[in-house]
C-alpha cells in the first residue's frame, strides 16, 4: 500500500466556525447499494488547494493543531451520491474557487480497489504527522458532504457575530464569534479574521469593495471600531500570514443581510441547474427486471441534493435515457455522446419516499421500460438519466470513459498525487 497524507480532523483550534463532530469509534464503510448514515461520517475541515472535476476528486490542506502552512495537500473522493455545496446552493467541484475552506464530512473508501485516491489504514486520523500533529490524514477520504462556510453555518443554523475591526490601508483584522441564530448570544469562542481589499461585501443586490465601506463613512479608514455584534454570513479562505501565526483565516466574502445571502443561493443554483441539464441526473439502479429480446423494466433512485425544479422534469409517461456511468460519474462508453448507446424508454412511475430520505438520496425514484437495455444499467451501479426535455449535448473527452472494463480505464490511477 502507498502511504500518502489524505485529509485531517476537525478540530476547535481553528479560526472559524464549526462545530467538533466524531466518528464512531469503530470503522463504517458503506455498501454499495446504500447510502450510509450522515453521523457515522467522520468531519474535517481545510482549504481546496486541488481539484479534478472531471474526476469528482481533489485536494485539501487539512487543518490541525499544527502550522498549517507545512500541511500537504491531502487527496479526496466524492462518493457517487456526494454533494457540494457552495454559497448555500448546489454545485460541482469546479464552482468552488481553491483557497476556500470547506468542511467535509467522509467515509471510508467503498471499494478500496477501485478508490480514485490513495488508500490508508484506517487508524490513520491517530497518527502523528510532523509539524502538523494528529489527526491531518484519516483514511475517511470519500465525501458524502463538501461545504464552504455559508453553506455549513445556513445548513446548521449558525450566523456570525462582529464584534471588532482594525484596519489600514483597506485590510486589517476582525473580531467574530459564530454562534447558533435562534439564540444569537450562545457561548462560542471568538475568533480573529484577516480581511484586505479583495474582501467582497455583499448588501441586497450590491457587491461592494472595503473601499466603499469607507466612503460611505460605514468603517473607518484606519484604527479600531466596534461592529456591536453585526450578525452576518462569511465566505472563509486562508492566505499567508506575515506575523508568525500559523493557523488563521481569511474573510473572502461578507453578506450583510438576508437578501444578499438568497442572492448568492440564487445564482450558484442556476449555474447547477444547467450543468446537471447538460451531463444529465445522476443516479443508482435498485433493481432490473428482465423480458425477453432485450426488453428490462428499471427502477432507480436519483441521487440528493439538488433543486426541485430538476426533479420535476421527470414525469410518469414522459421519456428518457439512462446510460452507465462510473463511480466518478463519468458517462461510459461516450465515444460518440452519451446518447448514442443510451437505453431509452417511458417512465412507468414516479414515486417519493415517505419520511426523510438520507443524505445522498433525493428519495425519487423512478420505474422506466425500454426495449435495449444496455450492459452498464445493472442493480447497484450508477447511472446518469436525462429526461427527453434536457438538451442533448456531446460531454468533452475527459469526463466520459471508454469501453474497458479495469480501473486503469475508468480513471487515472491514485498515482497522479503526490508522494509527501
Amino acid at each position: 500500500m502507498k502511504r500518502f497524507f489524505v485529509l485531517g480532523s476537525y478540530l476547535c483550534i481553528l479560526g472559524f466556525c464549526a462545530s467538533d463532530a466524531t466518528a464512531a469509534d469503530e470503522p463504517f464503510r458503506p455498501e454499495a447499494g446504500k447510502f450510509p448514515p450522515l453521523e457515522k461520517a467522520h468531519s474535517y475541515r481545510g482549504e481546496l488547494v486541488f481539484v479534478d472535476h472531471a474526476n469528482r476528486r481533489g485536494s485539501l490542506r487539512v487543518a490541525g493543531a499544527g502550522t498549517y502552512f507545512r500541511n500537504a495537500p491531502h487527496p479526496f473522493a466524492m462518493l457517487p451520491y456526494g454533494i457540494v455545496r457552495y454559497h448555500g446552493a448546489p454545485a460541482d467541484l469546479r464552482d468552488i474557487p481553491l483557497g476556500t475552506v470547506m468542511h467535509v464530512r467522509a467515509f471510508l473508501p467503498p471499494d478500496p480497489k477501485v478508490s480514485a485516491v490513495p488508500v490508508l489504514p484506517f487508524d490513520n486520523k491517530d497518527k502523528i504527522a510532523g509539524y502538523s500533529g494528529t489527526g491531518v490524514a484519516p483514511a475517511e477520504n470519500h465525501v458524502l458532504l463538501l461545504e464552504d462556510e455559508p453553506s455549513h453555518c445556513l445548513r446548521e443554523g449558525l450566523v456570525w457575530k462582529l464584534k471588532e475591526l482594525e484596519i489600514k490601508n483597506s485590510e486589517g483584522m476582525i473580531i467574530a464569534s459564530c454562534v447558533p441564530k435562534a439564540g444569537a448570544d450562545g457561548k462560542a469562542s471568538e475568533k480573529k479574521l484577516t480581511f484586505d481589499a479583495a474582501t467582497t461585501i455583499w448588501r441586497g443586490r450590491e457587491r461592494l469593495g472595503i473601499a466603499d465601506l469607507i466612503a460611505e463613512g460605514i468603517w473607518p479608514a484606519s484604527g479600531k471600531k466596534s461592529l456591536e455584534g453585526q450578525v452576518v454570513q462569511l465566505g472563509i479562505t486562508w492566505k499567508p500570514t506575515p506575523d508568525g501565526v500559523f493557523t488563521r483565516f481569511h474573510i473572502s466574502d461578507i453578506w450583510l443581510d438576508e437578501t444578499a445571502t438568497q442572492r448568492a443561493a440564487q445564482i450558484q443554483t442556476e449555474v447547477h441547474k444547467a450543468f446537471i441539464r447538460s451531463r444529465w441526473m445522476p443516479a443508482w439502479v435498485d433493481a432490473v427486471e428482465y423480458g425477453k429480446f432485450g426488453r428490462a423494466t428499471v427502477t432507480a433512485t436519483l441521487f440528493g441534493g439538488m433543486n426541485a425544479s430538476l426533479y420535476a422534469d421527470f414525469q410518469k409517461g414522459g421519456q428518457v435515457l439512462m446510460n452507465g456511468a462510473e463511480n466518478t460519474l463519468k458517462h461510459a462508453g461516450g465515444g460518440y455522446g452519451p446518447a448514442h448507446m443510451a437505453s431509452k424508454g417511458a417512465v412507468l412511475d414516479v414515486t417519493k419516499v415517505s419520511g426523510e430520505a438520507p443524505l445522498g438520496s433525493s428519495g425519487i425514484q423512478i420505474r422506466f421500460e425500454t426495449d435495449l437495455v444496455i450492459e452498464g444499467i445493472r442493480a447497484a451501479r450508477v447511472v446518469r438519466v436525462r429526461p427527453a426535455g434536457w438538451p442533448q449535448v456531446q460531454v468533452p473527452r475527459e469526463e466520459y470513459v471508454g469501453d474497458g472494463s479495469g480501473a486503469e480505464d475508468r480513471f487515472p490511477t491514485p498515482v497522479i498525487f503526490p508522494k509527501y
